[in-house]
Parts: structure tokens; C-alpha cells; sequence
């Protein structure tokens, strides 16, 4: 890997792990709804999905999680993420390889199946079925989040300058 790939990747790395914690400081809906969250990490896995490639998100993605695991979360919340974030970009880039839909519509899904694989997280550790009834709540969740995320995505891709490595 070339170096100015690596850095560029390393930059969006970072740049997810900001925006990870400046969702922490956001007011909290997590007072009223547990495990909804904006999903502003996703802007940059959205960014380097579209503008470089699906392995390339798919490290951003992981390193993401678990750093911010580290940092500021605990083991159990990186099992969540990354079987949100797992779920979420297999979809994505499938989605993105054999349909035409546009990033919006991609990024909903993305947030819809990250809420479903937190949900079979969660199965799967608690071994409580019920679990799947907050599911409609993250489903509505995600589906606005995904919203915001495509849209704030093709918004970064216009304005940051295609670079080739």
C-alpha cells in the first residue's frame, strides 16, 4: 500500500474516531431510547466506501471500533459495533455493487442492518429473545440516521479533491 493511501486512510480513521466521540457529547437520546445514536462515525466509512473501495472501508470501519471501544467504550459495546458495523457494510457494498440505488438509500439500509446485527448481538450474548422487540425503535433510528449520513456523505465527497494513489 502506498504511503499516501495509508495516511489518507489513517486521517479517515482518525476523523471517525472524532466524530465517535463528539456523538457522545450530543445530547443524549439514550436517556429515554438505549442504543440510538446519530451514526456520524458512518459519514467517513460512507466517504472512503464511495471514494476508494470496500476493503479500505471495511478497515476504517473496524480500527474505528475498536479504538473507540478502548477508549471510551468497554468489550461488550465493541462486540455491538462491530457486529453492527459487520452487518451494515456487507450490505452496503453489496447494495452499492449490484444495484443502482443512490448513497442515500444505501446509507439507510446501512443503518438499519447495523441496529439489526447489534440486535443479533445482543441475542446472542443475552440469549433473550425479547430483545427483538426494540427492534421497530432502532429500525426508525437508523433509518434517520441514515438519512443524515448519506447526505452529509455526498456532501464531503463533493468537496474533498479526488487524490490517486
Amino acid at each position: 500500500m502506498k504511503t499516501s493511501k495509508m495516511t489518507f486512510l489513517g486521517l479517515f480513521t482518525a476523523v471517525a474516531m472524532i466524530l465517535s466521540f463528539v456523538e457522545t457529547l450530543l445530547p443524549p437520546l439514550t436517556t429515554a431510547l438505549p442504543g440510538i445514536k446519530m451514526g456520524l462515525p458512518n459519514i467517513a466509512i460512507m466517504f472512503i466506501l464511495y471514494r476508494i473501495g470496500w476493503k479500505e472501508a471495511s478497515v476504517v470501519s473496524i480500527v474505528r471500533v475498536i479504538l473507540v471501544s478502548l477508549l471510551f467504550g468497554s468489550v461488550m459495546s465493541m462486540a455491538y459495533s462491530l457486529g453492527g458495523a459487520i452487518l451494515s457494510l456487507l450490505i452496503m457494498t453489496l447494495m452499492q455493487k449490484l444495484t443502482s440505488f443512490n448513497r442515500v438509500s444505501i446509507s439507510v439500509v446501512g443503518g438499519v442492518c447495523h441496529n439489526i446485527g447489534q440486535i443479533l448481538v445482543a441475542w446472542a450474548v443475552t440469549s433473550t429473545a425479547q430483545i427483538v422487540y426494540y427492534l421497530p425503535v432502532l429500525l426508525i433510528s437508523g433509518c434517520a440516521a441514515g438519512i443524515l449520513v448519506g447526505l452529509a456523505a455526498g456532501m464531503l465527497e463533493k468537496r474533498v479533491p479526488k487524490i490517486k494513489f
